[in-house]
């Protein structure tokens, strides 16, 4: 009997596997790809991406913590580093949507800003200890067109010491709060564009569109090296990030005084997020 039993539960597996066979065969299609369909996923609303228009002040860090315990979400980050004196774009991932962090983090980025001339700083912003100070009266706006012209297309640039770049696993702004300097790597960056808007001493203002891990304020303090007089980053305000713009985006206060269903109508959902940042609406 039990020999019995053993034949009709084989005989049943064998015919199992059979029509699994069949089933698979059936869904294979005329170029010879196999496949199967997904399974069903649940989707979350919330999962996708929001644009912040940040101000001057808080950290990239504060901004995803802040929208994090406001609305109780388990998973958010940010496609970007800004300083915390710089405004503007800031990319939020929210559930799902942190996984595509590398994307947006790796995207272009346009930016608007000031240099002071005049004025040499140890961070190359306005944040620094002034380090020089010199006249600079005699430079003009042909000058600093073609020194700004030197800095576009492909070029290699050394991370200022007060950066998030590790070295060792070590930040070096941590390296830099202890009064040390260590050496660095250049890095090769592209500026697409790097253009004068307006001059009027001891200020210029200007936009510059280029790839991840531009420092820009390194490219103010490298130009007031080469005219001769110092110069610093003032202020930045990033206007793009991969396809999103900042005319798009809403400020945190906006952000905090909505409910959670008024959000989600604001996040950008990721079926809607194409390969190069971009969303359909806007190809």
């Amino acid at each position: 009997m039990i020999r019995k039993e053993t034949c009709r539960n084989n005989q049943r597996l064998n015919r199992t596997s059979q029509s699994r066979t069949k089933a698979w065969k059936s869904s294979e299609r005329s170029d010879g790809i196999k496949h199967r369909p997904a399974p069903p996923q649940h989707v979350d609303p919330c999962d996708g991406i929001l644009l912040v228009n940040k101000q001057s002040g808080p950290t990239s860090h504060d901004v995803v913590s802040r929208i994090r315990k406001r609305f109780s979400f388990k998973k958010v980050g940010h496609g970007g580093t800004l300083d915390p004196q710089a405004t503007g774009l800031l990319v939020i991932l929210i559930g799902r949507g942190t996984k595509l962090s590398s994307l947006f983090i790796g995207s272009d980025k346009t930016y608007e800003g000031t240099m002071r001339l005049g004025i040499s700083t140890d961070t190359h912003d306005a944040q620094g200890n002034v380090l020089r100070e010199s006249d600079c009266s005699f430079v003009t706006r042909e000058q600093l067109e073609a020194e700004m012209k030197k800095l576009t297309g492909d070029i290699l640039q050394t991370p200022p010491m007060v950066s998030a770049v590790k070295i060792d696993g070590v930040p070096l702004y941590k390296r830099a709060r202890k009064g040390q300097i260590v050496e660095r790597k250049p890095r090769l960056i592209h500026i697409y564009e790097f253009r004068l808007i307006d001059f009027s001493l001891p200020v210029a203002t200007f936009r510059i569109k280029c790839t991840k891990g531009t420092y820009v304020r390194t490219l103010c303090a490298d130009i007031g090296e080469a005219l001769g007089c110092g110069a610093h980053l003032e202020q930045l305000c990033r206007t793009r990030s991969g396809g999103f713009e900042l005319k798009n985006a809403l400020r945190m206060e906006e952000i905090l005084s909505l409910d959670r269903d008024e959000l989600i109508s604001k996040i950008i959902p990721l079926y809607k997020i194409c390969p190069h940042g971009m969303t359909n609406t806007q190809q």
